[in-house]
């Protein structure tokens, strides 16, 4: 199959997890990592994999397929990094959902889902090796399903629910409040992209969050 994977940073920590997808299944198929829609050519499958742009109707008719894995139990969730605002809220389960791409924002049908546990003790690095592994397994389950039509609706019975697009200002803490009432809030925080901050005394400290 002719497959592309447009995600559209390379500083995501999800590349390296796409390039060994790629590596283990070049052998069986042309693979493109791609970051640019305008990239797209055509093909078998397109995996919108934490991609921020918009993909139109006429570049996702290039392709049988244009499929999205969105970190929510859909349709609850939609929008930006619902995993995030999962663990936030105090969620200690993440649902993972492989589904078909619309113009309307993660309102395609769903091919799979996966229920992924998140202890309470994991940090940033490791709720990403899970969430990206549970990516793999159902990018795989995709290949495995191409060409029987496997979508379902989502739940017309569920009112759907909408998060906001997170922003650098969502990982301020509140010095005056202790580290176990904003633990969940800390250990989501990218220590690179988005980290953790608080003011305090007139100056700006980012905290850094490891587990020894």
């Amino acid at each position: 199959m002719k497959i592309a994977i447009l995600c559209s940073s390379p500083a995501h920590p999800v590349n390296a997890w796409l390039e060994r997808w790629i590596a283990r299944h070049a052998g069986n198929h042309d693979i493109a990592l791609l970051r640019r829609v305008e990239e797209l050519d055509g093909g078998d499958i397109l995996f919108l994999i934490s991609c921020t742009q918009l993909v139109s109707r006429a570049h996702r008719t290039r392709f049988a397929n244009t499929l999205v894995i969105h970190a929510s139990d859909l349709p609850r969730g939609r929008g930006w990094s619902p995993h995030i605002w999962t663990i936030v809220e105090g969620g200690r389960q993440i649902v993972v959902s492989l589904l078909e791409a619309e113009d309307k924002v993660d309102s395609g049908a769903i091919w799979a889902k996966l229920t992924l546990d998140i202890p309470p003790h994991f940090l940033a690095d490791e709720i990403n090796a899970t969430l990206f592994d549970a990516e793999l397994l159902l990018m795989d389950r995709a290949l495995e399903l191409y060409g029987t039509h496997p979508g379902t609706p989502q739940a017309g019975d569920v009112e759907p629910s909408y998060y906001r697009q997170r922003t650098p200002e969502d990982s301020r803490l509140d010095p005056d409040k202790s580290i176990a009432e904003q633990f969940d809030l800390i250990r989501v925080c990218d220590p690179q992209r988005f980290p953790a901050f608080f003011e305090l005394h007139g100056h700006r400290y980012k905290l850094t969050l490891e587990k020894i």
